[in-house]
């Protein structure tokens, strides 16, 4: 049987996991919870290639993952297989083939990352593993005001935590979107990356202008300081969930 290069699509709840990516010390992460499915399925060894490393606890609707595989099982058949063998935290959403150059992480054009806040005094009644409760009245207009700063091609090692391995901070935000629904408010960022928290350290800067705590121009004085010092605390990870990949 030929090998095929297959498309994943994924969606999984990761509050009871260290993130996506393996660990060596055998600490339960995502990648490794579906790389052991996908090899009692296909009866080989696979390494995945992901979209986006989620962290500790952050979720995703629409990760997406490939590998090299000689299996003949119809590829249409492959979602119903593997989850089969998942905890119901994790399912395969979709599997399509795909050409031979296609990597889940490099040939990605964009991604969006949602991050659900639930602003009131009170805590949320449901949900509150997927939202983070910040009790402070924000004012979303003079959020909106502060995210049109965040647009476009910037450096954004201000908002990047200690560990953040690339070569370059300079990433291109092409949508910085942020509404209320009654007592909820969403935060959409869609770029052509992302740094180690960057999202995290974005919304709890924007939260810290809602509250009035600092004004919408504090955005630019933290992206010209290239220090991360600068900006607000990082939101918690459950409130954050990697929306879709586009390629």
């Amino acid at each position: 049987m030929l090998e095929r290069n297959i498309k994943l699509g994924i969606a999984y709840d990761g509050g009871n996991y260290h993130g996506w990516q393996r660990q060596q010390d055998g600490i339960s992460t995502v990648q490794e919870t579906l790389e052991l499915a996908l090899v009692h399925v296909v009866k080989h060894s696979v390494s995945l290639r992901a979209a986006g490393r989620t962290d500790t606890g952050v979720h995703a609707a629409g990760q997406v993952a490939n590998f090299i595989s000689d299996t003949p099982i119809p590829t249409r058949k492959l979602p119903h297989a593997v989850n089969s063998r998942l905890p119901a935290d994790i399912r395969i959403t979709g599997a399509q083939e795909v050409p031979d150059d296609f990597d889940a992480g490099t040939s990605a054009r964009s991604k969006l990352y949602r991050y659900t806040v639930y602003n009131n005094k009170f805590r949320p009644p449901t949900s509150e593993k997927y939202c983070y409760h910040f009790y402070h009245l924000c004012d979303v207009s003079i959020m909106q005001k502060a995210a049109a700063l965040l647009m476009g091609e910037q450096d954004f090692a201000g908002f990047a935590s200690v560990g953040s391995i690339r070569q370059t901070t300079i990433r291109t935000m092409m949508r910085c979107q942020i509404w209320r629904k009654y007592y909820w408010l969403y935060f959409d960022m869609e770029a052509d990356g992302f740094l180690y928290h960057m999202v995290r350290n974005i919304v709890g800067t924007l939260l810290e202008i809602g509250r009035g705590h600092w004004p919408a121009e504090k955005i630019t004085e933290i992206l010209e300081s290239h220090d991360r010092n600068a900006a607000g605390p990082m939101a918690p990870a459950n409130g954050l969930s990697l929306r879709w990949v586009k390629y």
